[in-house]
């Protein structure tokens, strides 16, 4: 008998199941919406050039070793990382403790364990929706927290709930509690609060004496704006008191998907504690990892400390996020062109490659799949009431997933949008 027969079962993660299934498929037309990663003009991954000049430069240089980084990770990185989020002065920075991580993910993961290792009896606030993650971290980092759920998103407006999450925080939370925040382009919604709005929440927070948990995985590739992209966490840095977690992720806005590089840095706001803060974490990441990955962390920190590959680095942001929007644009454009139903007006106001579509309601279509070549993890789709005899809801339905496949460019896209659209069976659909 074995001892693991009594585990119980685990579904597959589905974006990456679907990964695998789009490169399985024969389909010579085929469209994987599910990751997200940015794409170039021939929908193939692409490297940025300030991060091929970082790589050409440190294939040149001494650091071509393969030792153990520091237990806290890779000094610049860090230093580089630390300044992107805060634009703080050393004296300011001696009061933040910072660590190297396996990406956000393991960044969030860590700064999870610390919170329980602070006060284990405590609850997490995490908006409804957020990242798939984030309650399954928070569930296994400690399951004696308390996960609880915030309103962020109205599905009637396309808009933040912004009096729902005030409202929830100002009665609901509690000293102590917790509050996941996405620093810009939250996800899955691609909507995100005012700075308005943000300086309220701010106040909250200050008031109740919460303790704001930032995840921070596109800064620049949301808008292009470093410093915009992090105006919400820089505000509750300058203008509260508070004690302040954030999870930084190098994977979106550097292309460095698989490298896995990230920080986590907790704003202490005292020396003494930032001191006893980073042993904690040094034990608690040393247990996980022992010391971070070294490549990708030179390339992040390589970068961020060239002057002239931080200029390329900047272009390169204002081109990922000025063709998001574009696509956004043709995506609208084609929508409107082909009549259907709905708003699509928040689709060009939506941050990064997210949106929420009309109404919002889920419906599992593996015709999508099986039939259209069509690789997602849930079709979001206007009520109707017949998907098989309403056309134009089979053509809404297609296009609001298109949304996560924004980053490939308009000839691409035209031509494959064609040839699908054009097959028999989407002529018989569209002409009901």
């Amino acid at each position: 008998m074995s001892g693991f027969a009594d585990l119980p079962d685990q579904a597959p993660d589905a974006a990456f199941a679907l990964i695998e299934q789009y490169r399985a498929d024969s389909a010579v037309f085929k469209v994987d919406l599910s990751p997200g990663f940015y794409r170039d003009e021939a929908a193939e991954p692409w490297v940025l050039p300030s991060v091929q000049g970082a790589k050409n430069a440190l294939s040149e240089s001494s650091e071509t070793d393969h030792e153990h980084l520091p237990l806290v990770g890779h000094p610049s990185l860090l230093r580089e990382a630390r300044d992107l989020v805060f634009d703080v002065s050393s004296a300011e920075a001696r009061s933040i403790a910072s660590i190297q991580t396996i990406a956000g993910t393991g960044a969030n993961y860590l700064g999870a364990l610390l919170m329980a290792q602070a006060c284990p009896r405590r609850t997490v606030w995490i908006s409804d929706p957020s990242w798939i993650n984030h309650q399954e971290i928070w569930k296994l980092a400690d399951s004696c927290i308390q996960r609880r759920t915030y309103p962020y998103f109205d599905a009637d407006t396309f808009r933040v709930n912004f009096d729902g999450t005030l409202s929830t925080l100002e009665t609901c939370a509690v000293k102590g509690d917790v509050v996941i925040l996405h620093g810009c382009a939250h996800n899955p919604t691609g909507v995100d609060f005012t700075k308005p709005q943000w300086q309220e929440i701010a106040a909250v927070c200050d008031r109740k004496r919460l303790i704001p948990f930032f995840d921070l995985a596109y800064q620049g590739f949301a808008t292009g704006d470093l410093a915009d992209d992090v105006w919400a966490i820089r505000h509750f840095f300058r203008n509260t008191s508070l004690e302040i977690l954030v999870a930084q992720s190098f994977s979106k806005n550097f292309g460095l998907y698989g490298e896995r590089v990230g920080a986590l840095h907790v704003v202490c706001r005292t020396e003494a504690v930032q001191e006893k803060t980073l042993g904690m974490l040094t034990r608690l990441s040393g247990a996980e990892i022992t010391s971070a990955p070294i490549y990708g962390a030179r390339i992040v920190a390589k970068l961020l400390a060239d002057e002239m590959l931080k200029k390329q680095w900047l272009s390169d942001l204002a081109h990922m996020s000025s063709r998001m929007r574009l696509m956004r644009r043709e995506l609208v454009r084609e929508l409107r062109k082909r009549g259907t139903p709905g708003c699509w007006d928040h689709f060009l106001t939506d941050v990064n490659t997210l949106s929420h579509s009309h109404r919002c309601l889920v419906v599992k279509t593996d015709e999508m799949i099986t039939d259209w070549h069509v690789l997602h993890d849930r079709l979001v789709v206007s009520p109707c009431k017949s998907l098989e005899r309403e056309a134009p809801c089979i053509s809404s339905a297609f296009w609001e997933n298109f949304v996560y496949w924004l980053s490939v460019s308009r000839e691409s896209t035209a031509e494959r949008m064609r040839l699908i659209f054009n097959s028999d069976r989407a002529q018989r659909i569209t002409r009901g």
